[in-house]
C-alpha cells in the first residue's frame, strides 16, 4: 500500500438536483451511477470502486489468518465429494454429483434397466468444464426433453443474468448450433420436443414476452407467442401437470393472470385462463381436462379452486382460504395431490384425493420448529414422494414418503466430516413483542453450554412476502461454537405468517418491518440472551435496506452489521422508471412519481436520504458491479455518504465484485471464502476471539 491509500476514499462531491412534487432533492454522489450502465466504464467511476475494494483489502489484511482459519473451518464442514439421491424421470434417473475440491457440479443419470455400477453413467452436463477459466459462471434453466435425447441449458458468465441458451444432444454428446443470448427464463419443451418456449430479457431487463424456437432455426427468427404490455409485469412460462399445456404466467406483486397454449400447438392463440383483476393473483395447473387454481380472491390467505377447461374462469373452491392456515401452492399428481403451507408458521404438507376431497393427509414431522417441502417429483404418476426436511439444528435431510403406506424413508441425511454432535445445541421458537402489540415470531439456536448475555447474531429480511425458514447452516457454526447465539427476526413484510403479515410490512406499513426488528433486538437484550451492542445483524437487498433503516435509528443497538447488496437508494430507485426492476416494484414501495404520499412515505425511510450526522456502528458492505437487482451505484453512494457524514471512527469497508452480480462469486468455495471474510469482520468489530 502507498501513502496515498492510508485514508479511506472520499468520493467527490458533484450536486446535482431533481423537484417532485415541489420537493427538490440534493444528491452529491449521483455521478457514480455511469450513464452508460449496464455497462461501466466511466473511469472516474472504476477509481473511486477499485480504491474501496483496496481500503477494504487493507483494513481486512490483518485479519487474514482468521478469514483462512474460518474458510478451512466452514470447507471442513462440506463432504467435497458428494452426490444426490437418484431421482427417476421417465426411463432414466438423475442425480448431480460434486467432485473433490470442485467448484461447481456435474449432472448425471442412468437409465432405469441399467446396473448401478458406474458403466452406464452419462455425464450430461459438467459445470466445472463449462465454467474453466471464467471469474463468475452461474448455470440458469436445464431442461430435458421429454424423449430423453435433448438438452437444454442456460448460462451466465458475468453476473448481469442475461443467460445464453443452449442445446445439447444426449445421444451423441455434439452441441447444436442453436444458441440464444439473452434469456432470462425456464426452457420448456413443446411440439413433441421440436421447440423451444423462453422469454428474453428486454433492455430494462424485464421480461415481457415468451418467445418460440424451433430446433435448427436462427434464434432473430423465433417469433413471440405472447406479449405482456403492463411494464411492471413479469412473464414466465411452464408445463402443466400431464406435460400437455404451456402455462403462461404474467404479473407483478399484487396482481396475476394466466394464459393457455396447447403443447404440441405452440402457435396457436393463447387462451386467457381469467382475465387479471388488481390485487388478485393466482396460478394454474391442468389435470385430466380440469383447470386447478390457487387464488386470493375470496381470501388473503388464498384458496383452492377449479374449473373445466372449456370455462376456465369458473372457479369453485375445493380449499378454503383461511386465517389460520396460509396456502402456499400445490403440485397434481394421477391419484392425489398435495397442498403446501404453512400454519402457525411452520411448513405443512398435506396428501389430498380427488375422489375424496375429506380424505387429508398431513405428512408429519418430528420437531416443534423446523422447515420442510416438496423435492423434485416429476412423474404425473408418482407413488412415493420426495421431501426435504432440516431444521436449525437438524441437518438437510432428504426423504421419501410412501403414499399408500403414509411411511417416511429416510434417504440422505447432510454430513458433516469435520463432526456435528446435534445434541450440544438448541433451538427455540418464541414471541416478542413489537410496539404495537404484535407477537413477532424469533427462531433461534446456541450451544447448551452457553452462559450469560453472549453475544448473538440477528439475521432479517421482511419483504416481498419472502419468508425465512429456520434451517439448518453449516457456515453458522462458526459463530456459535465461539458463544454467539443466532437469531432469525420472522418480521412483518416477510410471508412467514400468512399474506396478511406480508401486507403489515409493505407500501404505507412498510416501516413495520424495521421496528419489528429493532423491535426483537430489543426483547433479546430483555431475555437476557444478550445486551446492547453485542449484537451482530446482516442482511442482504432488500434485507440490506432493513440494515440500513435500522442503523439510522438505532444506531448503538449494534455491535457489527453486514450489508450485502444493500438496497438504500430506495427513493431515486423508485423515481427511475428506466431501471430493470423498478415499474414491478411500485406495488411494493409506491410509486413516488404519481404519489406525493408515496414519496414522502419512501422519503422519510430511504436509508440513503435519511443518513446524518452520528455515530455509527462498525459496518462492512458488499456490491456487485454487474448487479442488475441493486445496481452498484446504491451501495457506493451510500458508504459515500455515511463517510461524509458519519461522526465515530469505527469501520466502515465497502467491497464490489467486479465480475458478479447479485448473488456474490458463483463457487461454492469461492461464495465459502465471502461468508469467512463477514465472519471475520463481524469477530473483529465484536471483540470476539476468532
Amino acid at each position: 500500500m502507498t501513502d496515498q491509500t492510508i485514508q479511506p476514499p472520499r468520493a467527490v462531491k458533484k450536486p446535482s438536483s431533481a423537484t417532485h412534487h415541489g420537493i427538490t432533492i440534493t444528491d452529491d454522489y449521483a455521478w457514480l451511477r455511469d450513464p452508460g450502465y449496464p455497462e461501466v466504464k466511466d473511469a472516474a467511476i472504476l477509481a473511486h470502486l477499485e480504491a474501496e475494494n483496496a481500503w477494504f483489502e487493507q483494513r481486512m489484511k490483518p485479519h487474514e489468518g482468521t478469514v483462512e482459519a474460518l474458510f478451512r473451518e466452514m470447507r471442513a464442514r462440506i463432504k467435497e465429494a458428494d452426490k444426490s439421491v437418484p431421482q427417476k424421470d421417465g426411463d432414466w434417473l438423475y442425480w448431480i454429483e460434486f467432485e473433490e475440491g470442485a467448484e461447481y457440479k456435474k449432472w448425471w443419470r442412468r437409465h432405469v434397466d441399467a446396473a448401478d455400477d458406474g458403466r452406464a453413467d452419462q455425464l450430461i452436463l459438467d459445470e466445472v468444464a463449462l465454467a474453466e477459466g471464467k471469474e463468475y459462471f452461474r448455470l440458469g434453466a436445464l431442461s430435458v426433453s421429454k424423449d430423453g435425447t435433448m438438452l437444454a441449458y442456460s448460462v451466465d458468465d458475468n453476473g448481469s443474468e442475461r443467460y445464453t441458451a443452449k442445446v445439447k444432444n444426449l445421444q451423441n454428446g455434439e452441441m447444436l448450433a442453436d444458441e440464444i443470448p439473452g434469456t432470462l427464463s425456464s426452457l420448456v419443451w413443446c411440439a413433441n420436443d421440436r421447440a423451444l418456449v423462453y422469454s428474453l430479457a428486454n433492455e430494462q431487463w424485464r421480461t415481457d414476452n415468451a418467445r418460440l424456437h424451433w430446433l435448427g432455426q436462427r434464434a432473430e427468427d423465433d417469433t413471440e407467442i405472447f406479449h405482456e404490455d403492463d411494464e411492471g409485469f413479469r412473464v414466465s412460462a411452464g408445463l402443466s401437470a400431464q406435460d400437455d399445456w404451456i402455462v403462461i404466467s404474467t404479473g407483478d406483486h399484487e396482481t396475476g393472470e394466466a394464459w393457455l397454449v396447447p403443447a404440441d400447438d405452440p402457435t396457436a392463440p393463447p387462451r386467457c385462463v381469467k382475465p387479471r383483476e388488481k390485487g388478485v393473483e393466482y396460478d394454474c395447473d391442468i389435470r385430466e381436462g380440469t383447470v386447478w387454481v390457487l387464488a386470493n380472491d375470496t381470501h388473503e390467505n388464498f384458496r383452492v379452486a377449479n374449473a373445466p377447461l372449456g370455462t376456465p374462469d369458473r372457479w369453485e373452491t375445493v380449499v378454503e382460504g383461511t386465517d389460520a392456515h396460509y396456502l402456499t401452492g400445490f403440485e397434481l399428481f394421477r391419484d392425489f395431490w398435495v397442498l403446501d403451507g404453512r400454519l402457525g408458521g411452520l411448513d405443512r404438507i398435506e396428501l389430498r384425493y380427488y375422489d375424496d376431497p375429506s380424505r387429508i393427509e398431513p405428512v408429519e414431522f418430528p420437531e416443534a420448529s423446523y422447515t420442510a417441502g416438496l423435492g423434485s417429483n416429476p412423474e404425473y404418476g408418482q407413488t412415493v414422494l420426495r421431501l426435504s426436511y432440516e431444521s436449525m439444528i437438524s441437518p438437510a435431510s432428504t426423504y421419501d414418503h410412501d403414499v399408500a403406506g403414509q411411511q417416511l424413508t429416510l434417504l440422505k441425511r447432510q454430513e458433516i466430516p469435520s463432526g456435528y454432535e446435534r445434541e450440544l445445541y438448541a433451538t427455540e421458537r418464541l414471541e416478542i413483542t413489537a410496539r404495537d402489540g404484535t407477537a413477532i415470531p424469533v427462531s433461534v439456536m446456541y450451544r447448551k453450554d452457553r452462559e450469560g448475555s453472549g453475544p448473538l447474531h440477528l439475521y432479517g429480511y421482511g419483504a416481498y412476502g419472502i419468508a425465512i425458514p429456520p434451517g439448518f447452516s453449516t457456515t453458522r457454526l462458526s459463530l456459535v461454537d465461539r458463544g454467539f447465539a443466532y437469531a432469525i427476526a420472522h418480521i412483518r413484510g416477510g410471508d412467514d405468517l400468512g399474506r396478511a403479515w406480508y401486507k403489515a410490512g409493505k407500501l404505507e406499513s412498510r416501516t413495520n418491518a424495521f421496528t419489528d426488528f429493532v423491535d426483537v433486538a430489543q426483547g433479546l437484550v430483555e431475555r437476557g440472551l444478550t445486551e446492547k451492542g453485542r449484537i451482530s445483524i446482516s442482511g442482504g437487498s432488500a434485507g440490506g435496506e432493513l440494515m440500513g433503516a435500522v442503523i439510522n435509528s438505532d444506531p448503538e443497538l449494534w455491535g457489527a452489521v453486514v450489508a450485502h447488496v444493500p438496497f438504500v437508494d430506495v427513493l431515486a430507485t423508485m423515481l427511475d422508471a428506466t431501471l430493470p426492476l423498478t415499474p414491478g416494484e411500485w406495488p411494493e414501495w409506491g410509486n413516488p412519481i404519481e404519489d406525493k404520499a408515496a414519496f414522502e412515505l419512501i422519503r422519510s425511510y430511504s436509508p440513503y436520504d435519511n443518513v446524518r450526522a452520528q455515530d455509527y456502528p462498525p459496518l462492512m458492505v458488499t456490491a456487485g458491479l454487474n448487479d442488475p437487482r441493486v445496481t452498484y451505484w446504491e451501495p457506493a453512494k451510500w458508504v459515500a455518504r455515511l463517510r461524509e457524514l458519519k461522526t465515530d471512527a469505527n469501520e466502515l469497508v465497502l467491497k464490489t465484485n467486479m465480475g458478479a452480480g447479485h448473488g456474490g462469486k458463483s463457487g461454492r468455495f469461492q461464495s465459502l471464502h465471502e461468508t469467512a471474510e463477514e465472519f471475520a469482520f463481524i469477530l473483529w468489530q465484536m471483540g470476539v476471539e476468532a
